[in-house]
């Protein structure tokens, strides 16, 4: 079916266009939604007569949508879902719900508006396009976490946390505070005994050591003929 595009449709052509398209698609949005009209003569007259009327409604529209732009430009919208271990939510987030998460952060817009292939079904972040208005769009963020700090955190890193990660995270916090404990808190008594105990031990032993070597020195000395002492014989009594 041809039709004339009342504005621009994004992969489809521009406002004034004279396009070929299914009869289901012209039927069921295009010309129900005021978006093009049928491709006849009389239509094709109507246009050209409108013509600039249409231009300066659909100015006026996108000036409007740029403002809207603007204050969309760069929001980050927290989800809270529950998900299991792998990060996979057990249920999802949808057009409407961003719409009403959009809404809530001070600016009004429209499900139909939020441009998405599917429902986001995992943890972590998603850049979402919202269509304002044929020739307008904007990129917002949808940080979908299991609770406000893992959102935190998920902004800071970039990327989903999943429960693996959240365990690695705990477990280096315990030892960095087990270590701030151990460097930071002063000795215990019985330490400090312990130690002083080693200290006068060594002590002790570093003093018995000269006098261990003399004895053997002597005993090495007198040991040279089996109980002989040095310099006789025994040729007499």
């Amino acid at each position: 079916m041809d039709v004339i595009l009342l504005e621009r449709i994004e992969k489809l052509g521009q406002m004034g266009d004279v396009v070929t398209v299914k009869p289901g698609f012209a039927r069921n949005y295009l010309l129900p939604r005021k978006k093009a009209l049928r491709a006849t003569k009389q239509n094709l007259e109507f246009f050209e007569g409108q013509k600039k009327q249409l231009e300066a409604d659909n100015l006026e529209r996108r000036t409007e949508a740029e403002k809207v732009a603007a204050q969309l430009d760069g929001m980050k919208i927290i989800m809270i879902r529950s998900a299991g271990d792998s990060g996979q939510l057990y249920g999802s987030v949808t057009a409407r719900d961003i719409a009403a998460g959009v809404t809530e952060g001070g600016v009004t817009i429209d499900r139909t508006q939020v441009v998405m292939g599917h429902p986001i079904k995992s943890l972590g972040l998603h850049d979402m396009r919202v269509a304002l208005h044929p020739e307008v769009s904007v990129n917002i963020v949808i940080n979908v976490a299991r609770s406000q700090e893992e959102a935190a955190r998920q902004a800071e890193t970039g990327r989903a946390v999943t429960a693996t990660e959240e365990e690695e995270v705990a477990a280096a916090a315990e030892a960095a505070a087990a270590a701030a404990e151990l460097f930071e808190s002063p000795p215990s008594e019985d330490l400090t005994e312990t130690l002083s105990e080693a200290v006068a031990d060594e002590a002790a032993a570093t003093e018995a050591a000269p006098a261990d070597e003399t004895s053997e020195s002597g005993s090495a000395g007198d040991d040279t003929s089996e109980g002989e002492a040095p310099g006789k014989t025994q040729d007499g009594p």
